[in-house]
């Protein structure tokens, strides 16, 4: 595939202005605690892009990008899900909420976000941390 960021301007006719800074905005939050091996692939039918974080065979989580919207993609597995249980007061209510309605699957939750602004990306980041600690200083 192609690199995204060195055809920005795709990217924003794409999402528009607004959510292309948020895209932006979450790629560098995700990028200053994380080293990760990162790929842009083909959407799939409900996307047009999607640029996945993965390190040692393992997803951290995908960004998916598609006509006047991005979407945040993080999947809990089992032993995630009893982590995030445990601490799910300290979440926001709509991460709650995306949590409780995210149906599970045998392989864990594929919690799906559609982020219009940076309000939620603390709760990402801490999603992310159960999965993976940060290993950036």
């Amino acid at each position: 595939m192609f690199d995204m960021r060195s055809n920005e301007e795709e990217m924003r006719a794409l999402v528009g202005k607004s959510l292309y800074d948020v895209w932006n905005e979450l790629c560098a939050f995700i990028d200053e605690k994380y080293d990760m091996d990162c790929s842009w692939n083909n959407g799939g039918k409900a996307w047009k892009y999607e640029y996945k974080y993965r390190r040692g065979g393992k997803t951290l989580c995908a960004l998916y990008a598609r006509e006047n919207c991005v979407g945040f993609m993080v999947i809990l597995g089992k032993d995630e899900r009893l982590k995030f249980e445990k601490d799910r007061e300290n979440y926001s209510k709509e991460v709650q909420r995306i949590y409780d309605e995210t149906k599970t699957y045998h392989d864990g939750k594929w919690m799906m976000f559609e982020p219009t602004d940076t309000s939620l990306f603390d709760d990402f980041i801490k999603l992310l941390s159960i999965k993976r600690k940060p290993n950036k200083k």
